[in-house]
């Protein structure tokens, strides 16, 4: 190997040697020597000469962690933004959302016949939402990091910065739009399907995504604009018994998953964890994990669905804090801060169907 880096090193020598002899009008070998011999001297220490010092000068691939692809969440596209309601400035009014809760509707009267007609207020209300507030720690970049790679190391810091934002962000979001409990607004359902090949839980079926359907039909909810997000197992669970699902899973022209009985449906791999009752003790609802929590043993992932006109996203100020190389240490940093937000704009149209215990 090292006999493979000092040749390939000598060829690109040369091949810079001959250039420079172009350049300034001597024998091509007089070139190659010259700059071989700059190489070969201690005084001097540049890489793209002494390239068997630098491995990095002759890869230069990074090799980066495994992220959701967030620029094609379809399932947060389809929520309304509210960037341009965000307050900007400074101080306890900066990113913060202001929504108006609407009271309940008019009651309609037919045939009416007595009078004077009832007078009901319909009270309205300010509700004052502060966006969530995401701050990576800092990275430190030195000069020699700077000097010696060969790939630009501080725009890898900062794209990493920012996609470990992002995940991060859109794993809570996702998480916000399931319900905490069951109610007749916000239905969380168990699958009812035959135990998974694995153990432990209950496949998802089309009969319970049926079921769901019919629980936001009971809320009235409208039908266009309804999404269903599919964790992991859910997704193998119908791809496993279901060959209709498996033929229309994906669609290569749009890049989602087919719809399925009025549901816009996507899959997404950090869907959010739910508890279940625990056999033999008083009925109680399941319930959502909370956010950042390690799930227990016996906590399995849900699906989400949710009525996309009635959620909203925020994006506020994102501020960077990149500082020059100080003296003593010779090293840069880089940290960002982020806010945003995904919420529900009334807890009503979400739901999720979580995996039953066998």
């Amino acid at each position: 190997m090292k006999r493979f880096l000092l040749l390939a090193a000598f060829l690109a020598n040369c091949f810079i040697g001959c250039a420079l002899s172009a350049v300034v009008g001597v024998p091509p070998a007089a070139g190659c020597i010259a700059v071989n011999a700059i190489a070969a001297a201690p005084l001097f220490n540049v890489p793209c000469l002494r390239a068997g010092i630098y491995v990095e000068i002759w890869t230069g691939e990074q090799i980066k962690a495994f992220r959701e692809d967030v620029k094609n969440l379809g399932w947060l596209a389809a929520i309304p933004s509210y960037d341009q309601y965000v307050r900007p400035g400074i101080g306890n009014e900066a990113d913060i959302i202001h929504l108006v809760t609407v009271g309940a509707d008019p009651e309609v009267l037919i045939n009416n016949t007595t009078y004077p007609i009832a007078i009901v207020a319909l009270p309205d209300g300010d509700k004052a939402i502060s966006l969530d507030k995401y701050q990576t720690t800092a990275t430190p970049v030195t000069d020699d990091e700077l000097h010696a790679i060969s790939y630009d190391k501080m725009s890898s810091v900062v794209e990493r910065h920012t996609q470990a934002v992002n995940e991060t962000k859109y794993v809570k979001a996702l998480h916000a739009l399931a319900p905490q409990t069951h109610s007749e607004k916000t239905p969380v359902l168990k699958t009812t399907g035959a135990t998974a090949p694995e153990g432990g839980r209950k496949m998802l079926i089309r009969a319970d995504i049926i079921t769901l359907k019919k629980a936001f039909d009971k809320i009235k909810c409208p039908v266009k604009g309804r999404i269903l997000v599919l964790c992991p197992d859910h997704i193998a669970d119908l791809l496993a018994g279901e060959q209709k699902f498996a033929e229309q899973y994906y669609n290569y022209t749009t890049g989602k998953i087919a719809n399925l009985y009025g549901f816009e449906v996507y899959e997404f791999t950090a869907c959010p964890y739910f508890t279940q009752p625990v056999a033999g003790q008083t009925p109680a609802p399941a319930t959502k994990v909370p956010y950042g929590a390690i799930p227990g043993e016996t906590d399995t992932q849900a699906s989400v669905a949710f009525f996309a006109p009635r959620m909203f996203k925020a994006t506020g100020t994102t501020t960077t804090y990149p500082t020059q190389a100080e003296a003593t240490m010779q090293q840069h940093l880089y940290n960002v801060r982020h806010y945003f937000v995904t919420l529900p704009k009334k807890q009503e149209a979400i739901g999720a169907i979580y995996s039953a215990a066998a």
